[in-house]
């Protein structure tokens, strides 16, 4: 009786042996299915195009009191951010 490699498992948690390995490289080399692949979706659009993401240094302080602003706001520090800047430079 042979053996059965185990090369890990997948996300779902599909035991990865040499059968499936093959399987999958078959189903690969016939052609992928676009139109069949699950799609997630991506985060949700905050705007008129693609959001761009800008670093910024914060001084410990400052960042203690954004973090217990949005802790106090139920909402998030970027969601903080993105408010002041839109009030400072009255935008959007």
């Amino acid at each position: 009786m042979s053996e059965r490699k185990s090369h890990g498992r997948s996300k779902t948690g599909v035991e990865l042996t040499d059968e499936v390995l093959e399987q999958m490289a078959d189903e690969a080399e016939a052609g992928l299915d676009i139109a069949n692949l699950r799609r997630r979706p991506g985060r949700p659009a905050m705007g008129s195009g693609a959001a761009a993401s800008f670093p910024v240094r914060l001084d410990p302080e400052l960042r203690e009191a954004l973090d217990e602003r949005a802790t106090r706001d139920a909402t998030t520090p970027s969601e903080i951010v993105r408010e002041a800047l839109r009030r400072f430079l009255k935008a959007g």
